[in-house]
């Protein structure tokens, strides 16, 4: 790479959420990295209106299209445009803490070749007083990054960070049809790479709005297991006795609600508890009722994910 280039490029797949990507933007533009150290990538996904007004307010930052539907192919399309020495990836409705960048940084220079790096994720509230129910459920179990990169070996593609270098030696993103980021993740351990969980890389992620909101984000999560499940050896029996687990696991997951230390107070463990049962009972169903269904798997800010 040119010495003159930059240390790390940032690259955001979007699709329809202006207003998001704008604080997106801000957030890095606020990074205590030097801006003379890093870019940004933005791939628009085929957006209805492509977010031409809000890169004009950061004009540092390149816009790029990638008609392939699908946050794999823009994130693939972003890495072949990419000049730093570091990928990063972040989601368009995401904000990165102003540390996120230096740490990111800091880590893969010290840390073994062949590792990737996945950071924490956490939820940025409304109104941090007073959480949704929704907002209280995933304060808890939405982006557990940590409990996916040290027990399922993946990290989720909105805090995730690589050398260019390794990063060539794995195959691209996948497309829509399957989750990206375990499939990706699967393919890179099978390469020989392990993944770090980094807790002071953090990005924020705002809650589903409703209860509807994240069904749908369920769907298509189930949808994609569904995929990577069909054709392996008794699959459907092993897809029964799953959703059967799903149904009956708040049981289990009562705990880490009452223990979590990133909700607090008796009323919002309850909100999060009523989200829990309720988001388990439908996750249950739908994959039992993709069983009779068809695989096509949809992203899109309009259908509500």
């Amino acid at each position: 790479m040119d010495s003159d280039g930059p240390l790390i490029s940032v690259v955001i797949p979007h699709l329809n959420q202006a207003g998001d990507l704008g604080a997106c933007l801000a957030s890095l533009q606020s990074q205590r990295l030097s801006p003379a150290l890093f870019e940004i990538i933005v791939i628009d996904n085929g957006s209805t209106s492509p977010p031409v007004e809000v890169m004009a307010r950061y004009p540092s930052a390149r816009l790029l299209h990638e008609p392939e539907p699908g946050p794999g192919p823009a994130r693939n399309a972003g890495v072949r445009h990419a000049t730093g020495e570091i990928l990063a990836f972040i989601d368009a409705d995401c904000r990165a803490d102003p540390d996120w960048l230096l740490n990111v940084a800091q880590a893969l220079r010290s840390l073994p070749g062949k590792t990737i790096v996945g950071g924490d994720v956490r939820i940025w509230p409304r109104n941090k007083e007073t959480l949704t129910a929704v907002e209280a459920y995933e304060s808890v179990f939405g982006f557990r990054n940590k409990l996916y990169i040290e027990r399922h070996g993946y990290s989720i593609t909105a805090n995730l960070s690589a050398r260019r270098a390794d990063l060539d030696k794995i195959e691209p993103f996948v497309g829509i049809q399957f989750a990206e980021d375990m499939e990706w993740g699967e393919r890179a351990r099978s390469a020989g790479f392990q993944f770090h969980f980094l807790p002071n890389a953090i990005v924020f992620h705002p809650a589903r709005r409703s209860l509807r909101e994240l069904c749908v984000k369920w769907d298509r999560q189930i949808q994609h297991y569904l995929n990577m499940a069909q054709g392996k050896p008794a699959w459907k029996l092993r897809w029964v006795l799953r959703s059967v687990a799903v149904l009956g696991s708040p049981i289990i997951d009562l705990a880490t609600v009452v223990s979590s230390d990133r909700i607090h107070g008796v009323t919002t463990r309850l909100k999060a508890i009523m989200i829990l049962v309720a988001i388990r009972a439908h996750r249950a169903r739908k994959m039992l009722s993709l069983l009779r269904q068809s695989n096509t798997v949809l992203w899109n800010r309009s259908a509500g994910v």
